[in-house]
């Protein structure tokens, strides 16, 4: 497994498949990064997804670089994909590119992160971000009862459409179960941080909240990998009565945490299930098999996964 992971680590990755298809069936897969598990396995799954229905794919990581995801894709596009695979950099900074796809007649589905609606792609799919944060949002509202909440927000990449969606589902979801149980809003935002999805920002960001908010008793942030880092510096102040919960992703060491009691909840984001469904619509469009139900958003199904259905979700030995 760490060989296929350190394969799919590079920048670029060309592999065939063997069927009758292959000869026709060229899939791109870009993505803005590979720097957490989550966008490894996502890759990892999308590639095993266009190798099992016999397409050639061709693979490339942008390094969180908008600029080089632009240039990556304009060199599948001229490199003769015809089916192209996108989890964008931010909403509007690859619409152009996307749309230039699609005027060349090549299906173009989007995958895990937002991009605007004004981009001429077949669909959209993502796990439920709203959903999912709704329903964490109100299990800590659930579980904090009406102990006013001090929470410290840590937020993955400013201006990322998926972060947007999963912070207000979460605020979304402790207003709507507040106004529900107690007939008013009871929380405060301290403060808010952006940490570029990984676990050393969300430790550094932790570190400079609770120094000017040593009263924080709430973490909530929109993935799983920033709360990490941010545990490691409750656990060294002794702040062990602090809630930690994450609108997304279902990390297999996040699941483990919540069987020990160290963590609240998590929002269910399954990278194989998105990568294997934004292929597969992606290769019946290039094949005029896709109906006409298709919306422009294809939601996988929510869950907020905590202490009592966590074993439904926990595989020990999974990539993510």
């Amino acid at each position: 497994m760490k060989k296929i992971l350190a394969g799919l680590l590079m920048g670029a990755a060309l592999v065939s498949g063997s069927s009758a298809f292959a000869d026709e069936c060229k899939v791109g897969v870009s993505v803005y990064t590979l720097n957490s598990r989550f966008m490894a396995a996502l890759q990892q799954a999308a590639i095993a997804k266009a190798q099992a229905l016999g397409c050639e794919v061709v693979s490339t990581d942008a390094q969180n670089d908008l600029t080089k995801q632009i240039s990556d894709v304009e060199d599948l596009l001229a490199g003769g994909v015809n089916v192209l695979v996108i989890d964008p950099y931010n909403q509007g900074g690859l619409v152009a590119t996307v749309n230039n796809a699609a005027a060349q007649g090549i299906p173009v589905v989007v995958m895990d992160n937002t991009m605007d609606a004004s981009a001429k792609f077949v669909t959209m799919v993502q796990s439920s971000n709203i959903k999912n944060g709704t329903l964490v949002g109100e299990w800590v509202a659930k579980k904090m009862g009406d102990t006013p909440m001090k929470i410290a927000l840590l937020s993955g990449q400013e201006g990322s459409g998926a972060g947007l969606e999963r912070r207000s589902g979460l605020l979304l979801g402790i207003s709507e179960e507040q106004l529900r149980s107690l007939g008013k809003t009871n929380y405060e935002i301290v403060a808010q941080r952006y940490t570029d999805w990984t676990s050393d920002a969300g430790l550094r960001a932790m570190e400079d909240i609770l120094t000017a908010h040593p009263d924080v008793n709430v973490v909530l942030s929109e993935a799983d990998i920033i709360n990490f880092g941010a545990m490691r510096v409750l656990d060294e102040k002794g702040k062990n009565d602090v809630l930690v919960a994450a609108a997304a992703d279902g990390q297999k060491e996040a699941y483990a945490f919540i069987k020990e009691g160290k963590y609240g909840a998590t929002g269910l984001n399954d990278p194989t299930l998105v990568a294997n469904t934004a292929v597969e619509i992606a290769v019946k469009a290039f094949r005029k098999e896709l109906g006409d139900g298709v919306q422009k958003l294809t939601l996988t199904e929510p869950a907020a996964v905590h202490a009592e259905n966590v074993d439904e979700y926990y595989n020990p030995d999974s990539v993510f």
